[in-house]
């Protein structure tokens, strides 16, 4: 994973505010309205370029395409393949899934709010076998062609993690959720050697082990939720990228891109001690939102592996305020105390298009006025860090 001997490097969790030609499209596609594939490809096209060379302006070092082309960071999944289709028993079952004991215990809290994305939930209707590689192939093509011009310091792609894929891709078929995940994690194999093949870092969506508590496993103990679950999914995962370099890989854990109590999350460190079990070099945190914001104190009383890289989020996702770089540097500086200057990154708590909607969370303009943000507060906490070195 690059980082830097002089400076503080920015990133992101990966999706983006998307054209509205794009998002149009993309939103017919997802209710099976049929579009035209060159003017799809056309936007997308665009759409990268543009995505990664704001990217750069606002100065942010290591980039994405903005998951452009894809309708959520988990459900793209079911156009490459097969064995996924819609299904009113998995649309029934994944809007159950996503009520998590936060909401619950607040039923005066908005519904419109709880809404992930525009589309039902697909199902798992049979054997699970990745049948097309050709998106695939134009989003790594489009990603490299957008970075050659933008020239960025480093460049990533995002891809589910097998245990996120069972609360979005409800299973109908396997017999039960052991297997499913040990096929998903086969299946996903196919994207992980490509992104990483293609030169990129490969950052593993994986709130499944901490958003998924609140909610898909909200019957269980936070013991049996360790046990039972989160050490499972990081055991398949594993074999997923085996063979992968471990500094081209970054994991992402959140509890949930979306404004609520969040009263239940389980804390942080009752879970990065089995996310540390991954054979990846870097970890993506939430790490500016009011219910982890304090979690750096805590990250102080463990052990954190010394060939680990934390990439804690210093900007919210969820939220139109506009942090203050002063503040940015601030929480940067926390989590440099930690582990050291040199290994840490400045990130976002999640992605600000995590699935595509009408009716964006974060306004577009505040998304970059963000991310400016970000970059300036990263400038400010180098000077601190490094004083005159600092680029």
């Amino acid at each position: 994973m690059k980082t830097s001997t002089d400076r503080i490097l920015t990133t992101h969790t990966g999706s983006l505010p998307r054209p509205k030609p794009l998002l149009d499209l993309i939103l017919a596609r997802e209710k099976g309205d049929t579009i035209d594939a060159a003017a799809f490809e056309a936007a997308t096209v665009k759409a990268v370029d543009q995505v990664v060379a704001q990217q750069v302006a606002c100065g942010i070092d290591i980039v994405s395409d903005g998951e452009m082309s894809k309708p959520s960071y988990t459900t793209y999944i079911r156009h490459r393949v097969e064995g996924i289709a819609h299904d009113p028993r998995a649309a029934e079952k994944g809007r159950d899934i996503m009520i998590g004991r936060d909401l619950l215990a607040h039923p005066d809290f908005g519904n419109s709010r709880r809404n992930f994305s525009a589309s039902p939930f697909p199902g798992c209707v049979g054997p699970l076998k990745y049948k097309d590689r050709s998106a695939l192939d134009r989003d790594l093509a489009n990603l490299k062609a957008a970075a050659a011009k933008s020239n960025p310091a480093d460049v990533f792609m995002t891809a589910p993690s097998p245990g996120i894929l069972t609360r979005f891709i409800i299973n109908l078929h396997y017999p039960n959720e052991d297997a499913y995940v040990e096929s998903l994690a086969e299946m996903m194999k196919t994207e992980y050697r490509a992104i990483v093949e293609a030169g990129f870092v490969l950052q593993i969506d994986c709130p499944d082990l901490g958003s998924c508590r609140n909610n898909q496993y909200r019957d269980l103990s936070d013991d049996e939720f360790r046990r039972k679950i989160a050490e499972r999914n990081i055991a398949a995962l594993n074999g997923a990228i085996e063979g992968l370099p471990a500094d081209r890989m970054r994991l992402h854990i959140c509890w949930g891109n979306y404004e609520g109590p969040h009263s239940f999350d389980l804390p942080l460190l009752k879970i990065i001690d089995i996310a540390f079990k991954a054979r990846i070099q870097a970890f993506s945190i939430e790490a500016a939102n009011p219910r982890h914001d304090h979690e750096w104190e805590d990250l102080k009383t463990f052990k954190i592996p010394s060939d680990k890289i934390l990439i804690p989020g210093v900007i919210d996702s969820t939220t139109n305020f506009v942090e203050h770089p002063k503040l940015v540097a601030q929480r940067i500086q926390r989590y440099a105390d930690i582990v050291g200057r040199e290994r840490v990154l400045a990130g976002v708590d999640c992605g600000f298009g995590t699935a595509v909607r009408t009716d964006p969370i974060v306004a577009d303009s505040i998304v970059w006025a963000k991310l400016k943000a970000l970059g300036e507060g990263a400038a400010i906490a180098s000077q601190r860090l490094w004083g005159s070195k600092a680029a």
